[in-house]
């Protein structure tokens, strides 16, 4: 064609159909029949006709077929953390489901995460734990289009789905007390910095609303055996990882002997199960195949089912926002 862009009407004018034939066989393909899409597919072949363009499609349509996944970390961690990684699972289990695209949009606190979002080419945003505050979260509210976010915080136009992790964590705490003298938590990041080290008395006004409902779960079970919160050590984790809670609790031997030890997650109670050989017992969260094979208590709860939720909820299958569930698993 001379250099020039071959257009629909081409691939039409050559095949002998109307455009929107051509559209449809790129579109909506069960809408023309075989013989007549196998002919506007060699005539759009031969003439180097790639499809229509997306963008344009997405403008005439006001759809662009796609799920946003604000990740409120970087990229990386879609990739690196066996909780995320589940979430995602289910949300892509929808997309697959529903034939649309996912996109990952990183948040890791910067200047552009608002930026990034509002250009972001997407139908529906699905949002991973993130902290309160986040410019993220207003950002995608002003967009109106619909969102779920996974964990919190809450946010007037985007539902949560989370369990009640404060209950949770309060029944786990009070199982793991039980003649325990001296117990130790191992916590996740109170917030996006990563700090690391020890906490005491940690409750309030912890950015990640995860860890601040777990807290305060487990100062209850405390409290209600009559134990002293501001005395029990926090060790706080830079990273959700089994390496990471070797890290932490290898760290904290220097200074205490723990008998118990409650952590957040089963990569941290894994870590810490390493560092400690047997001395103490140790708990985790979300029932995973750590907890199984090294025979510790855990938190079920189906981060995949979560993700699922959000996804529909984003993509506008379903208005419901249910409580998910959670259960202790005793070993």
């Amino acid at each position: 064609m001379g250099g020039r862009r071959v257009t629909m009407r081409d691939v039409a004018a050559e095949a002998g159909v109307a455009p929107m034939t051509v559209s449809y066989t790129y579109t909506r393909p069960s809408r023309v029949a075989l013989e007549t899409r196998e002919r506007v597919l060699a005539v759009a072949a031969r003439l180097g006709y790639a499809g229509p363009d997306p963008v344009a499609r997405s403008l005439r349509s006001g759809s662009t077929g796609n799920l946003g996944v604000v990740l409120g970390e970087h990229l990386g961690y879609a990739f690196e953390d066996p909780q995320a990684a589940r979430f995602l699972a289910g949300v892509s289990a929808v997309c697959v489901e529903n034939q649309l695209g996912l996109v990952l949009i990183p948040s890791a606190g910067d200047a552009r995460d608002a930026e990034r979002v509002r250009e972001a080419a997407v139908d529906g945003f699905v949002l991973w734990t993130t902290v309160v505050g986040d410019p993220a979260l207003d950002a995608v509210v002003a967009t109106g289009r619909p969102a779920a976010i996974q964990g919190g915080p809450a946010v007037a136009g985007i539902p949560a789905i989370t369990p009640d992790d404060r209950r949770a964590a309060r029944a786990i705490a009070a199982e793991m007390l039980t003649g325990a003298r001296a117990p130790l938590i191992l916590s996740n990041p109170l917030d996006r910095h990563r700090w690391a080290g020890v906490s005491w008395g940690q409750t309030e006004d912890v950015p990640f609303p995860v860890t601040g409902s777990r807290l305060a779960g487990f100062r209850d079970a405390m409290e209600q055996t009559g134990q002293s919160w501001e005395t029990v050590p926090v060790v706080v984790a830079a990273r959700n990882s089994r390496d990471e809670g070797r890290r932490a609790v290898s760290g904290a031997l220097d200074q205490y002997q723990p008998d118990v030890v409650i952590a957040m997650s089963d990569q941290l109670a894994a870590g810490a199960h390493d560092a400690l050989r047997g001395t103490a017992r140790v708990s985790g969260w979300d029932d995973s195949d750590l907890a199984s094979e090294l025979g510790f208590c855990s938190i079920r709860q189906s981060l995949y089912d979560q993700g699922v939720t959000c996804a529909r909820i984003a993509a506008g299958l379903t208005l419901d926002v249910p409580s998910p569930t959670w259960t202790l698993t005793r070993r």
